[in-house]
């Protein structure tokens, strides 16, 4: 059996995200104190996994708490509204799926046309992140960023109570989390919303007379048509990876949904996603003992598949860096600082996973990804 290291010295990924990848082993990163990404359930630390232990604040801000200090409204949707008569977690489609293509009427890829939104601290909308980066479409796509704590998206309103994602700059005075003893997060990493002023995502998605009430991230903008294109994430990276290449000013060739290994991206795919991806959600927000015993189960038995897989393959769907692996990587170096703790999918560490230890690293020591960081977290 091999196991992996992150020393191979084979790489389908592109040639110039190579640099830097085997020094970047012996960087230490510094403690994170204040950060306030860490507030939020699905943010992390990659430096648990991928790094000697930082030391982070333990924070009690969890589903349940959110929902009892601020209880959403009938109209406006959190995950917890989202649950069947067992109390398991079904996620609801996304509500917006038209897609950027040469073919369609509405919707052409044109640089400069289209707006990303995202939360650092979400790993869906961080795919798109992902891929945006590797392509090279940073000056074809905008980006704002909002603050990683949830706050009222109607403060005036007492009759409306939704909390969701709110935009802030990174000179804003710190923000406090709903969570009852928080304390205030400050808002670096934050990118406002030159595109349409908005305060809130909220504000987006009924600019775009959205009937569903869930206000998600990420969010692909037409400001052309001044309406949501698309809210899947897995659809917005698809679109990323194929239908901008006349503007990716990195890695135009670059092809993360290859047509020789489609099949086995997808098949990748339909366990990583029912089990892993969405796996950690169906656990942490179980409201009974079956539907958490269901999910954890399940969860583990993906990764303990996972596991197997990467102790012969590099990638989940073979030799090359797919789709598959910005989709997986995104959940599994969230794992141990958030989902093992908020989430209780503690039945084991990432990091004691020799073989997806390792893949997380290899991803993580290529893409480089300045998300990663914050001001006070930096290489020694």
């Amino acid at each position: 059996m091999l196991v992996r290291s992150p020393h191979n010295s084979h790489n389908p990924l592109p040639r110039n995200y190579t640099t830097g990848r085997r020094s970047a082993c012996g960087r230490k990163f510094t403690t994170i104190a204040q950060y306030g990404m860490f507030i939020c359930l699905h943010f992390f630390s990659f430096a648990a996994a991928l790094r000697p232990q930082i030391p982070i604040a333990a924070f009690r801000t969890t589903a349940t708490m959110m929902s009892q200090t601020a209880p959403p409204s009938k109209k406006a949707k959190t995950a917890l509204d989202e649950m069947d008569k067992k109390g398991a977690f079904i996620r609801t489609d996304a509500g917006f799926r038209d897609w950027v293509s040469g073919s369609s009427e509405k919707f052409k890829p044109e640089a400069g046309r289209y707006h990303l939104y995202i939360s650092w601290a979400c790993p869906w909308a961080n795919r798109c992140a992902m891929v945006r980066k590797l392509k090279g479409l940073e000056d074809a796509i905008g980006l704002s960023v909002v603050h990683p704590t949830w706050q009222r998206t109607r403060p005036d309103d007492a009759a409306d109570a939704h909390c969701g994602w709110a935009f802030a700059a990174p000179g804003d005075p710190p923000l406090a989390p709903l969570a009852p003893g928080g304390r205030p997060v400050p808002c670096e990493g934050c990118v406002p919303d030159a595109v349409n002023g908005a305060k809130f995502v909220r504000d987006l998605y009924e600019k775009a007379n959205d009937s569903l009430g869930k206000y998600s991230v990420p969010i692909l903008w037409d400001k052309k048509e001044q309406t949501i294109v698309n809210n899947e994430s897995s659809e917005i990276i698809r679109m990323l990876n194929s239908e901008f290449n006349a503007f990716a000013e990195q890695q135009p060739a670059l092809d993360l949904y290859p047509p020789a290994l489609r099949a086995a991206v997808d098949a990748a795919n339909a366990w990583v996603y029912p089990a892993v991806n969405n796996g950690v959600y169906r656990s942490g927000f179980a409201q009974t003992q079956e539907a958490y015993e269901e999910a954890v189960d399940e969860l583990f038995a993906a990764l303990d598949r996972m596991e197997a897989l990467l102790a012969t393959n590099r990638f989940l769907a073979g030799p090359a860096f797919t789709e598959a692996d910005v989709r997986a990587f995104q959940t599994l170096v969230r794992f141990d600082e958030v989902y093992v703790v908020y989430f209780k999918c503690d039945k084991k560490k990432i990091s004691q996973y020799p073989n997806i230890l390792n893949y997380c690293r290899e991803i993580y020591q290529v893409v480089r990804m300045p998300s990663f960081y914050t001001h006070q977290i930096q290489d020694n």
